[in-house]
């Protein structure tokens, strides 16, 4: 997969697509090939590469397949290069790295991030909705029959959220889950170190919603998409596109080698 990545980036017309999703995340095709001078068929076949590198993940939304950066392959890249060998090199992919951790990218609303995880997709559901697994590496239960329109209780060091906006939106077992996020409680606030004008702002804001989506792979793998997505400028977005990286990079070692990521 490094080489993949190393040879989708080599590319400039494929750097300047990256530019532009780091500038805009989630755009279509159509909007992607406005102002590259390029035939739309040759932008889709680099948009392929960087799919097939992982660097790039679809999603649809009504009609339009929607494009963003994925940051797990370039941070994976960056941590294991960047310390080791050509740092000229590895410079090529830092001002990318920043881009997608800083989270300076006001226009975009949605967070994604892809990882493939060697484990089957029963088992990375059961990961991610049952307390056993949960609180392993998340910290978090929750409670709830994972229907859809179901409230879901989120359990965190102790602390109860429960919210009649909390709900379960879509259930599809082994294939794709998707909640609204929790509500930010004074006591959680207080636990997190938020203070109480940002908590304001936060619970003014509109819901935002995690979506997760499994897809089985060969060899045994499933590969595990999360798109968090919220209104433009939504600072829950901004905050938790913080923390997935580090939760599902901890998903994965749990399912992988038993134990979860050190906190």
């Amino acid at each position: 997969m490094d080489d993949e990545v190393f040879r989708a980036l080599a590319d400039p017309t494929r750097r300047a697509l990256l530019d532009r999703l780091a500038e805009r995340n989630g755009q279509s095709l159509k909007e992607l090939c406005a102002g590259l001078g390029m035939a739309r068929q040759s932008v889709s076949k680099h948009l392929a590469v960087l799919v097939g590198a992982n660097v790039v993940t679809t999603a649809r939304r009504g009609r339009e397949v929607l494009h963003y950066l994925n940051a797990e392959p370039v941070n994976a890249i960056a941590d294991r290069w960047m310390s080791k060998y050509d740092r000229g090199r590895a410079q090529a992919l830092a001002g990318l790295k920043q881009a997608l951790e800083d989270g300076n990218m006001p226009e975009s609303s949605d967070f994604v991030y892809v990882t493939f995880i060697r484990s089957s997709p029963e088992r990375v559901w059961r990961a991610i909705t049952e307390p056993e697994f949960t609180k392993q590496y998340w910290g978090v239960e929750f409670r709830t029959d994972w229907r859809k329109g179901s409230p879901i209780v989120w359990s965190f060091q102790g602390i109860e959220m429960a919210d009649p906006e909390q709900v379960v939106l879509e259930a599809e077992p082994y294939t794709r889950l998707s909640f609204t996020w929790h509500a930010i409680t004074p006591e959680f606030a207080a636990k997190v170190g938020i203070d109480e004008e940002t908590r304001d702002r936060l619970v003014r804001e509109p819901r935002t919603t995690a979506t997760f989506t499994l897809e089985p792979q060969e060899g045994g793998v499933t590969k595990l998409s999360l798109l968090h997505t919220g209104r433009p400028g939504s600072s829950i977005v901004e905050m938790v596109e913080q923390g997935w990286p580090q939760t599902l990079a901890s998903l994965k070692s749990l399912l992988e080698t038993g134990s979860p990521l050190e906190q």
